[in-house]
């Protein structure tokens, strides 16, 4: 399996090394911390800081995600009977405490494969996608077979660079979950929406942890539901969690309503709000900035529809 550079969630100890013995990549997470254009370390906490270079630094140690099938169910509607498959994604190399199951028909695993056939039909000429039987699909035999062949299937995608980092292979484990969670979103139902939010938002930091901006919608869409909730505590770390990612790659559709209501809850917190309300400021003022012209909430609702 090829190997690549991602994210690894351990947690590393913090040690003290002279300028004369820093390392070259030290060297180098230096100098790209002082040349980081649009990232305005002023207007961040110290522990905010380290939280956001230690994931950039991060983005350089290898980690590998192996998948798992661990059980099948038969669903009978009205006009259909189908097996659905638990899919779970487990990061490797660390204990990993976020396991969330996903549930998917052989169908989703077939459109997956037609999808990534149209992009990369070369990479995937070795790749055989398990074939359906004409009879016997709901014996347990043939569903404990199948569980197999559709987790290796999945193990030889993600081995390939090109396909684990494309949409189709990212929606393939999070789009029935976002759908869902948005729609809810705009039905007012906001914890069964946020449920299905953090589901997704786990599966979105384990496969696209090769782009930060990936989880930034999500992120947005979790604080929403939480400020509905009136959970402005969390609302308000989810808010700064997300906030150092939309500084650092400009993502200007977000970074206005991010932070009026990052303002609009450290009032309701009681918190210091004045470099916030500074930065936005800025982002309204800058020549090619974009001024907000739409709440958080408002963009937000606006995905999937």
């Amino acid at each position: 399996m090829e190997e690549e550079l991602e994210p690894h969630d351990t947690k590393t100890a913090t040690t003290k090394v002279s300028s004369e013995q820093s390392s070259p990549q030290e060297t180098f997470f230096n100098n790209a911390e002082e040349a980081d254009v649009g990232f305005s370390a002023s207007c961040l906490t110290t522990a905010e800081l380290q939280q956001h270079w230690r994931a950039v630094k991060q983005e350089f140690r290898s980690i590998k995600l192996l998948f798992d099938i661990p059980s099948a169910r038969i669903r009978e509607q009205t006009i259909s009977k189908y097996v659905v498959y638990q899919i779970v994604v487990i990061r490797s190399g660390s204990y990993d405490c976020k396991r969330v199951a996903i549930e998917r028909r052989y169908s989703d695993f077939l459109h997956l494969h037609q999808e990534l056939l149209l992009d990369f039909s070369e990479e995937m000429e070795d790749i055989v996608m398990p074939r359906k039987k004409m009879t016997g699909n709901f014996s347990e035999e043939n569903i404990a077979e199948r569980r197999v062949a559709l987790r290796d299937y999945l193990s030889q995608l993600y081995s390939l660079r090109f396909v684990r980092k494309s949409q189709a292979f990212q929606a393939f484990f999070t789009h029935q979950e976002l759908k869902a969670a948005y729609n809810l979103l705009r039905g007012g139902r906001f914890s069964r929406a946020l449920e299905g939010l953090q589901t997704a938002l786990i599966l979105q930091e384990k496969l696209s942890s090769h782009n930060l901006t990936l989880v930034i919608p999500t992120l947005c869409a979790i604080l929403v539901c939480q400020r509905d909730l009136e959970d402005f505590d969390a609302a308000f770390q989810t808010g700064r969690r997300a906030l150092p990612t939309v500084r650092r790659y400009e993502l200007g559709q977000y970074h206005g309503p991010l932070l009026e209501a990052l303002i609009d809850l450290g009032y309701s917190l009681e918190l210091p709000v004045a470099q916030l309300q500074d930065e936005l400021t800025r982002v309204r003022d800058a020549p090619h900035g974009q001024a907000s012209l739409v709440s958080l909430k408002e963009l937000v609702v606006q995905e999937f529809v």
